[in-house]
């Protein structure tokens, strides 16, 4: 049993894998100062929701953005579960060319992405990941990582906005009726979730201008079904996409591991 763990600044995805196999995914909110009890506490937890045991559990990788959180990451696997993990980052065997002027910049959720989107799809693509960000990030037909753009995430816009704007309420990040609303609450929808679906569409048109070509494009992340239903140049929601990158790695890093 393999154990997946994407570290988010603000979302933490524990999944675990049987073989090839996805046996349970879960989002919780990422907290920088959880003790290694907790971790312990919510993966025992989630473990047993799944019907999984956790000593059944041989393998472990984490991407993490939350550099206060790895110590705590490291002693859960290597003090509860007994086992090493692998850590995403400068060193790791991708088996993806990284064309960036300097790689080590590149944020390892980025490189997930775009991981698991080529080996699944195969195709000259781009990987918008509607997380604390939202990245854009472009592969060519080789599997090269070529780059991308990052903008603030939907969830910086809105509370930006009710932090700054006194009158201003939190209300649910889903589409309304109209973009010409009725009432505050709507309006509101109607600038974050049409606002940013205009804005994915956008940098997705110059992306497409500045290549020549029209890539597939694969949305993954929290949001991404929101924001995607609203966006016109999307093509394919793969909500485990992070996940099933990690899994990959995990692999071509352990090749005589079993999946």
């Amino acid at each position: 049993m393999l154990l997946a763990i994407d570290v988010g600044n603000t979302n933490t995805v524990i999944g675990m894998f049987d073989g090839k196999k996805g046996v349970g995914f879960w989002r919780i909110r990422t907290v920088e100062d959880t003790t290694v009890d907790e971790y312990r506490i919510t993966l025992r937890n989630l473990a047993q929701i799944g019907g999984i045991e956790p000593l059944s559990i041989d393998g472990a990788i984490i991407s993490c953005v939350v550099p206060p959180l790895i110590g705590a990451l490291e002693e859960l696997c290597t003090g509860a579960l007994k086992i090493t993990p692998l850590f995403v980052g400068p060193g790791i065997k991708t088996g993806m060319p990284i064309r960036y002027d300097n790689p080590r910049e590149v944020g390892a959720d980025r490189i997930v992405n775009a991981v698991a989107a080529y080996e699944k799809y195969a195709d000259e693509l781009i990987a918008v990941d509607f997380g604390t960000a939202t990245t854009f990030d472009y592969i060519n037909k080789a599997g090269e990582y070529e780059g991308g753009s990052i903008a603030p995430g939907v969830g910086i816009a809105a509370e930006a906005l009710f932090h700054q704007a006194s009158k201003l309420f939190r209300v649910e990040l889903a589409a309304p009726s109209r973009v010409i609303a009725k009432d505050t609450a709507s309006a509101i929808q109607s600038g974050i979730v049409f606002g940013y679906a205009s804005l994915v569409d956008g940098i997705l048109l110059r992306m497409f201008d500045e290549l020549g070509s029209r890539p597939k494009v694969i949305a993954t992340g929290g949001l991404a079904r929101v924001i995607s239903a609203e966006a016109k140049l999307v093509d394919i929601i793969d909500d485990d996409l992070t996940m099933e990158g990690l899994r990959i790695l995990y692999y071509r890093n352990n090749p005589t591991k079993k999946q």
